[in-house]
């Protein structure tokens, strides 16, 4: 993987990645040069754009040789760049995943052949390996419970390998929430759940409307919870992030802009809590998360019981409102029945899941 060249720069443009361009770009394959190069849009794009870019290599045979690619998915910054810094963060995190983390789990991601971002994080370009045929999964739909179990056995192969690592507090970009951010992203949450339930109000029963009203109160002291079981999480591990292969065979994560630290409920519980329908959660959540506690514990997690895991499960629920609300206040792309239906697909299930487990509890 090759990182920051010259000679290939960030861009926002698809029109800027030419055959020149990707040709350095992808110098390190040592397939020679790129002749030439179809564009075509993929995704919904409320954060980003992304392509799927054909490749013609000058010398086939050598590209061929040497297992070059031939079609990658390129990943860029959109939207308007007066406000980008708004976001930046995202951009940054997604970056620091493909060029220092990736490799150092165990979960299935895709290859990342080039990266390069500016230096306040606001332009940014990923070349990635192209998972077609795997399709996403699809958040309204939810997934079976063979998928859970497949999205299960991977989550683990991020949290396992570096839990409880404390080189990971040295990465510039990663950090622990402190009080001082808690108490600022609580309020941000609390001044978004009256626009959300009012957005919302239609496909909300008053049993959600009142879960949504009181988690409120406990955002601020959660998300400083269960800080000495820290470890990568990926903070937004639900089906329209997971590309399964045809058949179910394999699953791989895309999306790392919410990559950050914190205990592994916390994606645990929020792919759960958002991602399979209520009645399927509740009567296979015990064989699920024990497919997850044995995966950690393959990944070498010790004295950590299952007790434990489902302690920090049932208080992970959390974010699903946190994550649910905030994106559907503060999201760029506007409203869509496709995106209503996903949204409310996450809330009442994450309300349906917090009346179930009660994680107030738990702090």
């Amino acid at each position: 993987m090759s990182h920051n060249l010259p000679s290939a720069p960030p861009t926002d443009a698809v029109a800027d990645l030419t055959p020149d361009w990707l040709s350095a770009a992808l110098a390190s394959v040592n397939a020679g040069s790129v002749a030439q190069v179809s564009p075509t849009a993929v995704g919904t794009g409320q954060m980003g754009q992304s392509w799927r870019l054909q490749l013609e290599w000058a010398d086939p045979e050598k590209a061929a040789a040497v297992g070059a690619p031939q079609s990658l998915v390129a990943k860029m910054a959109g939207g308007d760049p007066s406000t980008r810094t708004l976001i930046a963060d995202g951009y940054r995190n997604e970056f620091l995943w493909y060029t220092q983390l990736a490799n150092t789990v165990a979960i299935n991601t895709p290859r990342c052949w080039y990266a390069t971002i500016t230096d306040d994080n606001t332009s940014f370009v990923l070349l990635l390996d192209d998972l077609a045929p795997a399709q996403p999964g699809v958040q309204a739909k939810g997934v079976s419970v063979a998928q859970a179990k497949l999205s299960f056995q991977n989550l683990a192969g991020l949290h396992g390998p570096r839990w409880r690592d404390e080189s990971l507090l040295e990465i510039e970009g990663l950090r622990l929430a402190n009080a001082e951010g808690a108490a600022f992203h609580g309020q941000v949450y609390a001044g978004a759940c009256p626009q959300f339930i009012e957005r919302f109000s239609n496909w909300l029963s008053d049993d959600d409307v009142e879960t949504i009203t009181a988690t409120q109160q406990w955002m601020e002291k959660w998300l400083v919870a269960r800080q000495e079981v820290f470890t990568l999480i990926h903070g937004d591990f639900r089906p329209d992030n997971l590309m399964f292969a045809p058949g179910d065979t394999s699953v791989s994560t895309l999306d790392w802009q919410t990559l950050g630290l914190g205990f592994g409920g916390r994606d645990s519980g929020y792919f759960l809590a958002t991602s399979i329908d209520t009645e399927l959660r509740r009567a296979h959540e015990q064989e699920l998360l024990q497919t997850y506690y044995d995966a950690l514990c393959q990944q070498g997690v010790q004295s950590y019981s299952f007790d434990e895991c489902y302690s920090d499960y049932r208080l992970g629920v959390l974010q699903g409102p946190l994550i649910t609300i905030l994106g559907a206040v503060y999201a760029t792309a506007t409203p869509t029945d496709a995106s209503n239906a996903m949204f409310t697909a996450m809330i009442t299930r994450s309300c349906a899941a917090i009346r179930d487990l009660h994680p107030e509890e738990l702090l």
